[in-house]
Formats: structure tokens, sequence, C-alpha cells
């Protein structure tokens, strides 16, 4: 089934390498589909700003032929983790896909604990983000 607004379309492939399976990954810039199968169809959704994190991973046959599989970790209780199997242009899938995750938390305002660090990994309290607003030689409350 093609998706409204689909950014991406992909078959899953055989050990070969060759699109002769019946699941297809597919996204637009708010979700991400799984429909597979054959005589029952079914087809899963996950919403974009649920994905926590992407681990990419390539056998040395998935070099040769020129796939990869993503481990997609998410906050989603129906789908939880999952993996995307055996698709082309695996590493371009997941950076697509990773900056479209970055923008769909942004839009939803959907922070993990991780967002909300500073970029140097430490915890600033309340109180010296309000000192900061302020030059020392003015009175603030």
């Amino acid at each position: 089934m093609k998706h409204t607004g689909e950014i991406c379309r992909e078959r899953k492939r055989n050990f070969l390498g060759l699109p002769w399976t019946f699941t297809i990954y597919s996204y637009d810039t708010s979700r991400f589909f799984i429909d597979r199968g054959f005589f029952k169809q079914v087809e899963d959704e996950i919403r974009l700003y649920r994905i926590t994190d992407f681990h990419l991973s390539r056998t040395f046959w998935q070099r040769i032929i020129g796939t990869g599989t993503i481990h997609v970790s998410s906050g989603d209780k129906t789908m939880g983790d999952f993996d995307i199997i055996n698709i082309k242009h695996a590493m371009q899938v997941k950076e697509e896909l990773s900056d479209l995750v970055e923008k769909a938390r942004k839009e939803n305002r959907v922070y993990t604990r991780e967002d909300m660090m500073s970029g140097d990994g430490n915890d600033h309290d309340t109180e010296d983000a309000i000192n900061d607003d302020y030059p020392d030689d003015h009175d603030h409350p």
C-alpha cells in the first residue's frame, strides 16, 4: 500500500539481495510503516518521534550484495524494538530516518533525558541558568 507523502519505499531483500519478499518498508515525515504478507497482509506503523536510537549492521555477505540491517529502538508499546532487514542503501536510509526522527521529536516537543543534557554532558541546575541571564552589575531576584 502506498502512503500519502511517502519519502522512501524499499522492499526487504532475500539473502541474495533480490527483492523477492513480501515485506515493504516505507516512511514519510512523521511515520514509519512495515507492510508484510501475501495471503494475509499486515501493516505496522510507528510515529517517528517514538524512535529513540538506530544501529546499523552489515555482515560480510550484506556488504557484498549492497544491503544492511538497521536495528531500531523505540518507545512504542506495540512495536517495541524492531529491525529493518536487508535493505539497499542502508546507511543512507539510517541517516535520513535519523534526521526525520530529530525533526519529528522537535515538532512534537518530545525530549529524552539525553536531550535535556548540555553538550558537555553535565546537567545545569535552574539557579545557574537564571543567573546567567543577568549581567553581574544588575540586581536580580
